[in-house]
Order: structure tokens, then sequence, then C-alpha cells
């Protein structure tokens, strides 16, 4: 079985590092052409998945733009989450899921158990209940080889108080969650592989400000504000440093704003720049 943090690493070099957002907004799926339904969801989705298959290796709906229509929309994510799947792409579950106990199992039983409908390589994961009540979590991962994305420090300016607050001992939330994280990896990932825990850390983010230092074992790294929010692919290594190799470089509107007749074309364009690990 091959782990996440490994799948990662193999799409990077296939593929490069941009990671394409599907998310049917109601004004994107106006100007596609389409409902604001479960069914334009759907529509639009599988549109997406098909236009990126074979350009990038790697796709994230974000689950509340189908979840917005109920079972609907559950049943349309499903569809969408399966394609992408049976197309060969790695696909993140954009959830955000956060709770204790057998609930937070349970979130993590639906979106990371092989079989299940709605099946995905890797979830997203909010730990301000407590690293400690994602365990349930890391370790069904861990037994699947599937991947949990905790967010870390995002860009959004509401985060600041939380994240930038200091623990005992004087680093930042943000930093004590990664090293929580870290710990954890560093025991469960042999030696030379990528780690299948890995983070959230937004493209617009300062690490300086944030409290971040490099990490070890190295694990992915979920970039979302590249493209739209203003983070540019130039910047990557200037932003994450050594650990640029590792980001998930992820745009949505930069690439859903092309239209689904231009879709693919704004996808390779995108992934274009930039390219694999190696090349940089």
């Amino acid at each position: 079985m091959t782990s996440f943090g490994q799948r990662v690493r193999a799409a990077f070099a296939s593929h490069g590092q941009l990671c394409v957002g599907i998310d049917p907004h109601a004004h994107l799926l106006t100007e596609w052409g389409m409902d604001a339904s479960a069914a334009g969801a759907r529509e639009f989705g599988l549109r997406v998945v098909d236009a990126a298959a074979g350009r990038v290796g790697i796709v994230k709906p974000q689950v509340s733009f189908f979840e917005r229509y109920g079972s609907a929309g559950f049943a349309a994510l499903e569809d969408v989450l399966a394609a992408a799947r049976d197309a060969g792409l790695v696909v993140i579950a954009d959830a955000k899921r956060g709770d204790i106990g057998t609930t937070m199992d349970a979130y993590a039983e639906a979106w990371l158990t092989p079989g299940s409908p709605l099946e995905a390589d890797a979830m997203t994961a909010s730990p301000y209940l407590g690293v400690g009540a994602l365990d349930g979590t890391f370790a069904l991962a861990e037994r699947h080889g599937k991947g949990v994305l905790v967010l870390a420090a995002t860009s959004n300016p509401e985060a600041l108080p939380l994240q930038r607050a200091r623990v005992s001992g004087g680093a930042t939330v943000s930093a004590d969650v990664v090293r929580e994280v870290s710990e954890r990896n560093a025991r469960t990932t042999p030696e030379g592989e990528w780690g299948s825990l890995g983070f959230v850390i937004g493209g617009t983010v300062d690490w300086t400000d944030a409290g971040l230092q490099p990490f070890s074992p190295v694990a992915p790294i979920l970039g979302p504000g590249f493209g739209h929010q203003g983070a540019e692919p130039q910047r990557l290594t200037e932003r994450y440093g050594r650990l640029a190799e590792a980001v998930m470089a992820s745009e949505s509107r930069s690439i859903l704003s092309a239209g689904p007749d231009a879709l693919a074309g704004r996808i390779a364009e995108r992934a274009g720049l930039y390219g694999t690990p190696a090349a940089r």
C-alpha cells in the first residue's frame, strides 16, 4: 500500500505541483450556464475532473459548495469524488472537520474509509479542539494509506489572534500544531519517505510572523491562496523555503473563471507555471 505522502510525491514528479480546486460557487455556475443546484454542481465538478485529468495530479473539491444542496448535493459530490479517483487523480476532500472522540472518528470514516461513498485520498481537518482529538483520524488514515491535512496557518485575518497566540514555552499556536503533528509523522514514516499527516499553510502566510520553522519529516503542505488571492508561482520557494518541494499549490477561481470551454487550456497553462520540484 502506497502512503498518501508518497502518492503526492509521485503526482508532483508526473504533473507538477498545481492542485485544482473544485468550487462550484453560485456565480460560477451561472457564468458556466448551469443551474445553481445539485445537478449543476455535479456537472460542474465532472467537467473540472475531465479537464484536470492528465494535466495535473491533484484536485480538491470544496465540500461546502455541494453540502449546501443537502442529500442531493452529497450524491453529486460522491459522483465527483469517484470520477476523480477513477481518473487517477489524488483527491483531497476540503471538509475541515474537527471534533472530539467518536464524533471525529465518524467524520474520518466517512472521508477516509476505502469503499465509502465519500472516499477521498485525504481530508482537511481542524486541530483547534486539540491535536489529540484527531488521534483516531490519524490512526484511520495511517491504516488505509490516506492523508490528513491539518489547519496550521491560514491566511484569513480572523485566524490571526488564535493562530499567532503563544502557548507555554513561547511557540505560536500554529507552530505547536506543526510540532505535534510532525512528532506523530516521525514515529510512523519510514526514513526517506514523506509523511502522510500534512498541513494547510496559506500561500500568503509570512512564516516568521506565524512563528513557523521547517519541519521534519517532510509532509505535504496544502497551500491555498495562489492565483486569485495573490500568491504567485514564482514565489513558492521564497515563501516556503526548502519545503517548497512539498507544497500543493491550490488554485480555484483563477482557473475556474476561464469557463468550461477554456478550462483545459487554463489548467495546462497554470500547471506549467509550477513545473515539478526537480525542475526548480
